[in-house]
C-alpha cells in the first residue's frame, strides 16, 4: 500500500504540474479543443473519447462504492471535473480510511470485513 500511495502522490503532482503549464500557456477554455479533436476523428479525438469513457466509468464506480447515496453521487459528479487529481486524492483518502485494506478500498462497505 505505501508504494500505491506514493504512486498516487506522484500522479497527482505530475498531472497538476502539467496542467498548470498548459493553463498558463493556453488558458482554461479547453472544451473547443477537446470537442474539436473529437470532431476531427483523429487520434487526439480517439484519446479524448477513451479518456471521457474512463472518467465516466470512474464516476460510476465512485457512486456505486458509496451505494448511490447523496454523498456518493456528489463525489461521482466531481470525477469528470477533477479527473486524475481528484481520483488520486479520493483513493489516497480511502486507502487511509480503510487502513490499507485494498479490498475495502475498492468495494467500500460491501467488503465483508467492514460489515
Amino acid at each position: 500500500m505505501p508504494a500505491f500511495r506514493l504512486l498516487l502522490v506522484v500522479l497527482f503532482i505530475g498531472v497538476l504540474s502539467y496542467t498548470s503549464v498548459v493553463v498558463s500557456r493556453h488558458g482554461l477554455d479547453f472544451m473547443p479543443v477537446f470537442s474539436g479533436d473529437i470532431a476531427k476523428l483523429g487520434w487526439a479525438g480517439q484519446f479524448n473519447v477513451d479518456f471521457m469513457c474512463l472518467l465516466l466509468l470512474s464516476a460510476l464506480w465512485v457512486a456505486w462504492r458509496h451505494q448511490f447515496s447523496a454523498a456518493g453521487l456528489i463525489l461521482a459528479l466531481l470525477v469528470p471535473i477533477g479527473g486524475t487529481p481528484f481520483l488520486c486524492v479520493y483513493l489516497l483518502v480511502q486507502s487511509v480510511r480503510c487502513g490499507g485494506d485494498a479490498g475495502a478500498m475498492i468495494v467500500g462497505d460491501r467488503w465483508p470485513a467492514r460489515r
